[in-house]
């Protein structure tokens, strides 16, 4: 595993019932780089996921993760969120009863000790880091706002900036454009490719003109392993892609 590869999946299976959800898949990603990774469904991509955040053990295979290159298959799910692997699910989880402030200050890296969360009280710093974390995902202006009444594309971005004020070094981000307008996934782009920046982001999507936007490296899942990766252009160019996924 190189320095500069933060997570290596190497020779990696799982079987559900017999059916083979994972194929001897082996993927890595880098510590600031962002990836899409798209299939048809049944392809792989959520057991992928489950894989490197602990909710699913392989039956064969290897999961390191960064600079030690430390197994993850070893660790907790709670552990290994810890070490710096977040996840956003398809559909957005905030506390609605909230203000966005709220949100992102509960979602701040701080002591989780029941003493010190019962006896918090926010600094000059959870303040500042509140108001940087809002205005990388656009909701500066909605703040005070109660959670329950944004849009979904704004929800979206406030579990994205909750994600981010955990600062992850690996955001696991799924199909985060579904139900959005043009504006809201332009800005979902925005705020994915400046995450990237910091951080590895890997982003599950059937949008194509989404994963054209992102403009990044694209690995194509079929049966539980890596059909295609490349750029968009090279992978929607391969015909094994054409005929198993975009053809559909």
């Amino acid at each position: 595993m190189s320095e500069r590869t933060l997570l290596e999946v190497s020779g990696v299976s799982v079987s559900f019932d017999g059916f083979k959800a994972i194929n001897n898949l082996s993927f890595q990603i880098g510590k600031a780089e962002l990836r899409a990774i798209i299939g048809p469904n049944g392809a792989g991509k959520t057991t992928f996921m489950d894989i490197v955040t602990g909710k699913t053990k392989p039956d064969e295979g290897r999961v390191l993760w960064g600079d030690k290159s430390v197994s993850l298959l070893s660790m907790r799910e709670s552990d290994i969120a810890q070490a710096g692997v977040g996840r956003k699910f398809q559909r957005p989880t905030v506390f609605e009863d909230q203000s966005v402030e709220d949100n992102l200050a509960m979602a701040l890296k701080n002591d989780r000790k029941p003493w010190e969360v019962l006896f918090y009280k926010r600094t000059a710093r959870d303040t500042d880091r509140i108001r940087a974390l809002a205005e990388e995902i656009g909701l500066t202006d909605q703040l005070g706002r109660t959670s329950g009444e944004l849009s979904h594309g704004q929800k979206q971005w406030l579990e994205i900036g909750m994600l981010l004020a955990q600062d992850p070094q690996l955001l696991l981000v799924d199909e985060p454009a579904a139900g959005m307008g043009p504006e809201e996934r332009d800005h979902t782009t925005e705020i994915l490719k400046e995450a990237a920046k910091t951080r590895a982001v890997v982003v599950v999507e059937h949008d194509m003109d989404f994963v054209r936007k992102l403009n990044c490296k694209v690995t194509v899942l079929h049966e539980g392993s890596v059909l295609a990766e490349g750029s968009l252009d090279h992978v929607t160019s391969n015909q094994e892609v054409i005929d198993v996924y975009l053809g559909r």
